[in-house]
This record gives structure tokens, sequence and C-alpha cells, in this order.
């Protein structure tokens, strides 16, 4: 790897060039395409600017997208691009195969309105992919004790993201959680078809080499054993409308 990284000769050395090893976005990737049939018409729920998730979900269906941010309007990959004001989807009944987000529950202040509004718009038989942080997790557990404006100075810079990264959402974490899923899943009317926590590389231990290993034996150790899931860093979750009788 001539002229890398350090950051980039870890990740190489400890993830990507272990045979069968996948990032998280592939394998979220791989979960979607799974759970979606052909040619489905798909709701990307803050789908943001054009982005790999996007293009992925474009190849699979008929990609349609909304976000608080007017940004969305320049995402290549949606068909339809809406900016919305809070969780209510501006969408007919049952006009969705496939609703998807990617890193968004854990700004949605309003879990449940979020899902009954998802409910509503899926036909029966849909399902409801998300992957967003687990609130347990030592990333989540950080952010919640310190304020926004820690996130704005610091995130970006353990990650080791560029000056042109945009600064991070504000989170509230009202679903991050599998109770907090299950519970509000169950409200809304959806069945939890499949729930649960993935650990990958320290994304957040890229500002030095003693937090990357640090962050990199804590990863060993939740993917050690299903007594110590609960603290992965993230939930992929699958929720099903049922199908009506």
């Amino acid at each position: 790897m001539i002229d890398s990284t350090w950051q980039e000769r870890l990740t190489h050395h400890f993830y990507r060039g272990r045979d069968g090893w996948i990032d998280g976005t592939e394998e979220f990737h791989r979960l979607f395409a799974r759970v979606v049939a052909p040619q489905a018409k798909i709701l990307e729920i803050g789908a943001g600017p054009s982005n790999p998730t996007s293009r992925f979900l474009s190849s699979l269906g008929k990609l349609h997208g909304v976000d608080p941010d007017a940004s969305v309007r320049s995402n290549e990959a949606l068909l339809e691009a809406l900016v919305i004001r809070d969780e209510r989807l501006p969408f007919p009944n049952e006009a969705f195969d496939c609703c998807v987000s990617n890193y968004v529950a854990e700004h949605i202040a309003n879990p449940e309105l979020h899902l009954a509004e998802v409910a509503r718009v899926l036909r029966p038989g849909g399902a409801y992919v998300f992957r967003t942080p687990n609130r347990y997790h030592y990333v989540s557990l950080t952010a919640s004790l310190t304020p926004h404006w820690v996130h704005e100075l610091v995130a970006n810079r353990l990650r080791n993201l560029s000056e042109n990264a945009h600064c991070p959402y504000p989170t509230v974490y009202a679903l991050n959680s599998e109770s907090a899923i299950k519970r509000n899943a169950s409200e809304a009317g959806l069945k939890v078809e499949e729930l649960r926590l993935v650990e990958k590389e320290p994304s957040y231990g890229m500002s030095s080499r003693a937090l990357f290993l640090a962050f990199m034996c804590y990863e060993r150790l939740v993917n050690a054993s299903e007594l110590l899931s609960s603290f992965r860093a993230n939930i992929f979750a699958v929720l099903r409308k049922p199908v009506r009788h």
C-alpha cells in the first residue's frame, strides 16, 4: 500500500485485508437487497445529497426520497426529492413497497409518529429497513452526555473526515435500543422481522493510533460473545407491515 496513510494501513491490516470481511455499509446494503422485491417502489427517509446508499437503492427499484435538508434535491439517484418539516410523510396511504433509512433514526424526535407514518405509506407486506446507532455504545453514550457544540467540535476530527464534510446533526436517540424499537413498532402495527447489533471497524478512532487500537480491542471484545451484543455500535432492523387477511 504505497503512500497510504496509517489509517488505511491499520484498517487494511485488521479489517479490509481479512478474508470474508465486509464493512458495515456493504452489510446493510446486502440486508436491504435480501428484503426488497425486484423493481420495488422505495422511499428513502433522510436521503440527503448524493451518496453511495442512494445510488445502491436506485439500482434495485424506483427510488423516492425525503429529507428536512434542501440538499436532498441534489441527490441524482432519486426520481423524486421532497423537503419535509417533521416526521410526516407527504405521500398517500400504501404508496411504497419498502422504506429505508441509513443513520436517520437517531435524529427522530417523535418515534411514535415516525413509525406510524412509515406504516401508513407502506403497502401490506412491505418492510422498513434501517441502520442506526445503538444508544448503549460508547459513541452514543458520550454523545448523549455532551452538548451538541462538542459534537460539532470533535466528531469529524475523530473520524478523520475532510474539512468539507457536513457537521453532525443533533441526536436524540429516542429509537435507538432494541426495547424502544420493539415497543414503538408494536404501537405502529409493525412486526419486528429482524433486529441485530453490529460492530465493525472503529470509525471514531481515526484521529490517533492509540484510539484506533483501543477501540479495535473493544470491537474484538463485543464481537466475541452474543452476551455482549447489546454494546455493539449499530442496530440493523427490518420491520414488516402485516398482510391483511
